[in-house]
């Protein structure tokens, strides 16, 4: 596997690459990489030619700098995971290199951002889809593959493709879980045993939530989910949503949408999980 850390060496290297006619695969992370991003991987590797992975704790989509300073950084052994899967290329560049001026491109993601995740975390999604572009322009993938548990985060950089016209296909690819049903995450390694023990709830009460679709109506569905959770003090919903999964609008009834996913945010103990369920689609 080759390593970069500069923008030029890496889009030098990949001209050579297509020239050959062979098709990239991106998979972009933040590190501390787990069997999520494993998969990932493997997904690239089976739809194309070349697989490059990219390690860059992105400083802007950070809202909270104790979040940032905290968020776990294991590159060595990164390296070692990546190298077992035979990814190609690791480009892992600096804030430096990103960013030798201030980001400050402005998107617009037609009210996408103002729901869930961006009601709590303002900005956030401004400093993803800047990355994302970013990256997208340096690498020039065929295909980009992200993980369907940042479920908003997929719709709006669906959208900023789009709305560039950047050639590139976004695949989203299924949750991959914790034997305990846990939605794999990087934050994940920052839970205790028993808050780990505890936040299995959260994929116990999306399997509840599934059954009992079309059977409650949304407003009891959310009530059933808020007592489910509030059983364990260390446990606090930020926020629990049914949407449209294009529109990411709430949904008051069942009749408004075909196309309907369940997201949540909970904290348990200092540490914030999300994860999701689509119910019909």
């Amino acid at each position: 596997m080759i390593i970069f850390e500069k923008i030029k060496e890496t889009q030098e290297h990949l001209e050579k690459i297509k020239s050959k006619g062979l098709s990239i695969g991106f998979v972009p992370t933040m590190g501390s990489l787990h069997e999520g991003h494993l998969s990932l991987i493997r997904e690239a590797k089976r739809e194309n030619n070349y697989v490059i992975c990219s390690i860059f704790v992105n400083p802007i989509q950070f809202n909270n700098k104790n979040d940032l300073k905290n968020y776990p950084r294991e590159f060595e052994s990164d390296i070692e995971l990546l190298k077992n899967e035979k990814c190609d290329l690791l480009f892992h560049p600096s804030v430096e290199e990103m960013y030798p001026e201030p980001a400050d491109e402005k998107f617009d993601f037609g009210g996408l951002d103002e729901v869930m995740e961006g009601m709590y975390r303002k900005g956030h999604f401004n400093g993803v889809a800047s990355v994302v572009k970013k990256l997208f322009e340096i690498i020039k993938p065929d295909r980009a593959y992200f993980g369907l548990k940042d479920y908003q985060q997929l719709v709006i950089i669906h959208k900023m493709t789009k709305d560039f016209n950047m050639p590139v296909e976004i695949v989203p690819c299924t949750i991959i879980r914790e034997e305990n049903g846990l939605a794999m995450s990087s934050r994940n390694q920052l839970l205790s045993k028993s808050e780990k023990k505890q936040a299995s709830l959260i994929c116990e009460s999306l399997k509840m939530v599934k059954i009992q679709t079309g059977y409650l109506s949304i407003s009891e569905i959310k009530e059933m989910v808020k007592r489910q959770l509030r059983r364990h003090r260390s446990m606090k919903i930020e926020y629990f949503e049914i949407v449209d999964m294009y529109t990411l609008k709430p949904l008051m009834t069942w009749a408004e949408s075909n196309h309907v996913i369940a997201c949540i945010a909970v904290y348990v103990g200092k540490v914030r999980l999300i994860d999701n369920v689509i119910l019909f689609s």
